[in-house]
C-alpha cells in the first residue's frame, strides 16, 4: 500500500505519535494539544537542523470543522507543520480553549528566514491571524504559483495539491470527502484524519523542496 499509518498508542492524553508511510517515505508524526509538547518538538526540530535553519522550508496546512451554512465560521482546529520527515499536527483549537498558545510557536511562525509553503497558503495564513492572532513572518509561497513559474505553465495556478503531487512528485494523494468534511474539532482524531493531515503537510514540503521554494 502506497499510503499507510501506524499508531504508537502512547498511554497518555497529551500527545501521540504515528508513523505515516507515504510511498517510500516514513514520516514521524506527533499529534498534540499540549503547548509544552509542541515547544519540545519545535526545539528538537531546530536543534536537528542547526546551521541550516535559515534555509528551512516548512510545509504548512490547517484544518477546521466544515461550515455548512453561511452564518458559520468555524475556527481552525489543527495546524500542521512539516519539515523533512517530521510532522506535527497541533490541535490548536483545544489548546486555545484550555491553555495558552506557546510563544515558541509564535516565534517559529514569525521567523523571517523560513519559507512556508502550501496550496492556498495565503488564506490559511489569514485565517490563523483572524482566529488566533498568529502572524507568519517568513516567506509565504503558494505551490501553485511556484509550479507555474518553474514549469512555465500558468495552468498550475488553478490546480490543487492532488494534481501538484502527481505532476511534481509522481505520487497520488487521495482526498476522501469523508475525511475532508469530518469533525476536525474532535478531541481525538482518527488515524485516517492524522494520515490525511500529515500527508497534506508532507506533500507540500516535498513539492516545495523539489521546486526549490527557498530560492523563489
Amino acid at each position: 500500500m502506497e499510503i499507510n499509518i501506524v499508531d504508537h498508542e502512547l498511554p497518555n492524553d497529551s500527545h501521540n505519535y504515528y508513523d505515516v508511510y507515504f510511498y517510500d517515505d516514513r514520516v514521524n508524526t506527533l499529534v498534540t494539544h499540549d503547548p509544552d509538547v509542541l515547544s519540545n518538538w519545535l526545539f528538537r526540530l531546530q536543534k536537528i537542523h542547526g546551521q541550516r535553519l535559515g534555509n528551512l522550508i516548512v510545509g504548512l496546512d490547517v484544518e477546521w470543522r466544515p461550515n455548512f451554512n453561511r452564518n458559520q465560521d468555524n475556527p481552525i482546529a489543527t495546524l500542521q507543520l512539516c519539515v523533512g520527515r517530521r510532522c506535527v499536527v497541533f490541535q490548536i483549537l483545544h489548546c486555545s480553549r484550555e491553555c495558552q498558545i506557546p510563544d515558541d510557536l509564535k516565534y517559529f511562525l514569525a521567523e523571517p528566514d523560513f519559507t512556508f509553503v502550501g496550496v492556498g497558503i495565503a488564506g490559511d495564513v489569514e485565517k490563523l491571524a483572524y482566529d488566533y492572532g498568529l502572524s507568519v513572518g517568513g516567506r509565504i509561497v503558494d505551490l501553485r504559483d511556484l509550479a507555474a513559474d518553474r514549469y512555465g505553465n500558468k495552468a498550475f495556478k488553478n490546480v490543487g495539491l492532488k494534481d501538484l503531487a502527481s505532476a511534481v512528485l509522481g505520487r497520488v494523494v487521495e482526498k476522501p470527502k469523508s475525511v475532508t468534511m469530518g469533525r476536525w474539532d474532535n478531541r481525538w482524531l482518527t488515524p485516517l484524519q492524522v494520515q490525511y493531515a500529515c500527508v497534506d503537510a508532507f506533500a507540500s514540503f516535498e513539492i516545495g523542496r523539489s521546486l526549490e521554494a527557498d530560492d523563489y
